[in-house]
């Protein structure tokens, strides 16, 4: 099953819109990115699996906890997108993170991940259903 580029389209701008959402901690944008149902794990170095945090309400107290922990700014990259269609209205998307913070002086990688992310459209708009990510490195 190919996927439309529009929906290909469609679907990068929504992990770039969540991305953004989380750097500028615009909490609104970040949130209307993830269904209503939406569940998150997290794997940090081949760690102990975080989560899953479910619903959008629980993913929204785990990033904005870790907002207010941080005094940097930072920069989620994502890259290497790729798409496994799995009915008409869902997508696997899996992607690249490169996480670079600025902090008083030069910026800095602080992590690379990957985000395996199940993305479903309902009443025309993709939101995130599913997403695990694994950091390469703690940080």
């Amino acid at each position: 099953m190919l996927i439309p580029v529009d929906s290909k389209l469609a679907i990068h701008e929504l992990l770039a819109r969540a991305a953004f959402g989380y750097d500028e901690r615009d909490k609104p944008l970040l949130a209307d990115c993830f269904a209503n149902d939406a569940s998150f794990t997290l794997r940090i170095a081949g760690g102990d699996l975080m989560g899953p945090f479910e619903g959008r309400e629980a993913i929204m107290a785990l990033m904005t906890s870790s907002m207010d922990s941080q005094n940097d700014v930072r920069r989620h990259v994502i890259s290497n997108l790729f798409f496994a269609p799995t009915t008409d209205d869902q997508v696997d998307v899996v992607s690249y993170l490169t996480l670079l913070a600025t902090e008083k002086g030069p910026s800095q990688t602080l992590s690379t991940g990957i985000y395996r992310d199940t993305v479903r459209q309902t009443n025309g708009q993709w939101r995130i259903e599913k997403r695990h990510l694994d950091l390469d490195s703690n940080y």
